[in-house]
């Protein structure tokens, strides 16, 4: 089964899914120079759909957080 977003938020499940991410980055929990875990990790750790992981990560770019490479993947600024 998928991982609780922390503080049990409402509102879409992309957007705690965000959230979470972005939360961890400012925490230092991800670094700069870190991977963004992998699509297909996202969906196994948080249970749901790779599109809804897709959804999460255009909200955690948008944050200016991270970069995504074409076929590397995304890395903390």
């Amino acid at each position: 089964m998928g991982t609780a977003v922390e503080g049990g938020r409402s509102g879409p499940r992309y957007v705690q899914i965000a959230d979470e991410i972005v939360r961890q980055i400012r925490a230092g929990v991800l670094k700069p120079g870190d991977m963004v875990p992998s699509e297909s990790e996202l969906v196994d750790r948080y249970g749901v759909s790779g599109g809804t992981i897709r959804k999460a990560m255009v909200e955690v770019r948008a944050s200016g957080l991270v970069e995504t490479r074409h076929g590397k993947g995304s890395i903390v600024k």
